[in-house]
């Protein structure tokens, strides 16, 4: 006897259903699993017939084999289990045709019929709801993740028992409602605010146009001056994530592993690993490929701390994110894309010891270290870097002022403000800020008047820019323009664009 009956699987982000087909005869007691199992799907056996017979079904001695399609993709984890038990009880008669159609079943099976939770289900329920089907049944520690979706009914699964007794019509299981998955302006808490920041307005305003136009920012300055404590409260600052890219979040969270079970990612991620991560790590990989740092950053912050301390290898591995915005990780079995739009923020001291140019601490590094020390970021690197900004050592009149600063409700009001202007200029480009401009939107958009051209043309022959060096600064000036309302960009605009480009140069090259 043949049956068959409908899983989803997820490849990253990526989404599509495995039709799995049973066939039962009477040759002997064997079972076989084909369609590119990993060790995983293989292990089913077990699960399958443990969970039937426990649950107080028959588990056929026969011949059994279950096919994965399409065969000639890897199938990985345990997400197929549910499928594979329900084709078994189609073909003991259990179940029937009727009750299986239009439905697509996901989850993990415990050895006593228990249902258990697994990642990628977000994915695999907008998989479900495009290819037409009507409903999908997965864990019950997954059902809010996937009622997320429009579309398509929902029903969370305890255990075996549950869902036979539901698809058979003796007992009906709820269906979840809607998951209420509003995004706004919630105040995130647990980070610093602006307003608790003493000085340092240069490189808050940095800070501030970085995050009006999602643009990379380096910060330099010696210990104890506040770049770390500037870097966290961007979040604060950051304008709330639209429902698709909240939604693109939470399937790279899911995918990951990292979704708790009763939450959704509904603010901006901010990722800072350690100094000693490797370059798969911060990328992503594995023999399963996983989201490595870069595209759990996605929609929002990374923040490398003590940047020269990471290994070059890691360093590197950054720059085709930031240029292409995704990451692309090839294995045999197949071709995973993970999205990598995120903002990076690098913190470095100026030298080893991190007093070079201090006003009032001697810098004790050896002639040559300094530039030893700085040399581990590589031009390639610093030039996808919009924004360098000094963060200098505070004096004590302004340590101790108790005078408040701008809140971070403030700022964040303003930088919304800017995204909207940026998002009704986008409308028709498939983008949403000025960091994503390509050279293209850099002529249609980026207009100066000749003041503003003479001072780019004299910083690109002095300072020896690169023609990436040349469209970031266009970018960010556009972004200055665009916090104080100017719909061409002006000879300041200009000149505080080139500054915060210009600040490296001066630090790198007076070694």
């Amino acid at each position: 006897m043949i049956s068959k009956v409908y899983s989803a699987a997820s490849h990253g982000i990526e989404g599509f259903i495995v039709d799995v087909e049973c066939y039962c005869n009477g040759n002997g007691a064997k079972f076989d699993i084909i369609g590119l199992p990993d060790t995983a799907v293989k292990e089913s056996y077990n699960r399958i017939r443990a969970a039937i017979c426990n649950s107080g079904f028959y588990f056929p001695c026969q011949w059994i084999t279950i096919n994965l399609a399409p065969a000639n993709i890897a199938k990985q984890g345990t997400g197929y289990d549910l499928g594979a038990l329900i084709a078994i009880l189609k073909c003991t008669d259990a179940l029937s045709e009727r009750d299986t159609e239009g439905k697509c079943f996901v989850g993990e099976l415990a050895l006593d019929g228990e249902v258990r939770r697994i990642n990628g289900v977000l994915t695999m329920a907008l998989a479900a709801k495009k290819a037409g089907f009507r409903e999908i049944y997965v864990p019950l520690d997954n059902t809010k993740e996937a009622a997320v979706v429009e579309g398509i009914d929902v029903y969370g699964v305890k255990c075996v028992r549950d869902i036979v007794a539901h698809l058979s019509g003796s007992e009906r299981l709820t269906k979840t409602p809607l998951t209420d998955y509003s995004v706004g302006g919630e105040k995130i808490m647990g980070i610093p605010d602006f307003a608790d920041i003493k000085g340092q307005q240069n490189a808050k305003y940095a800070l501030q146009l970085a995050a009006a136009g999602m643009h990379n920012i380096l910060l330099i300055g010696p210990p104890g001056t506040g770049k770390s404590m500037l870097a966290k409260s961007l979040p604060g600052i950051l304008p709330p994530m639209s429902f698709d890219e909240a939604i693109q979040t939470t399937q790279i969270y899911s995918s990951a592993g990292e979704l708790p079970a009763d939450a959704l990612m509904t603010t901006r991620p901010f990722r800072s690993p350690h100094h000693t991560v490797s370059g798969i790590s911060l990328v992503g990989g594995g023999r399963i490929p996983r989201p490595g740092e870069i595209s759990l950053s996605n929609n929002g912050v990374l923040f490398l701390d003590e940047l020269p301390e990471f290994k070059k290898d890691a360093m590197e591995a950054l720059r085709q994110p930031l240029e292409d915005r995704k990451v692309e990780i090839t294995r045999v079995s197949a071709n995973i894309t993970f999205p990598a739009r995120f903002m990076l923020v690098c913190a470095m001291n100026p030298c080893r010891c991190g007093y070079y140019g201090h006003p009032t601490i001697e810098c004790t590094c050896p002639p040559g270290s300094m530039a030893k020390y700085l040399s581990k970021i590589s031009g390639p690197l610093l030039d996808r870097i919009d924004i360098h900004v000094d963060v200098p050592a505070l004096d004590f009149e302004t340590l101790s002022s108790t005078e408040l600063a701008e809140s971070s409700e403030v700022v964040r009001e303003r930088i919304c403000d800017a995204r909207e202007i940026m998002k009704k200029r986008f409308k028709d480009d498939g983008i949403t800020a000025n960091g994503d401009m390509t050279s293209a939107h850099i002529r249609k958009y980026c207009k100066t008047d000749d003041k503003a051209e003479a001072i780019l043309r004299g910083a690109f022959e002095k300072m020896g820019l690169s023609a990436r060096g040349y469209d970031r600064i266009m970018r960010l000036a556009r972004t200055i323009a665009d916090i104080e309302k100017n719909d061409i960009i002006t000879w300041q605009n200009m000149a505080a664009a080139v500054r915060f480009r210009s600040l490296d140069r001066k630090t790198f090259t007076e070694q």
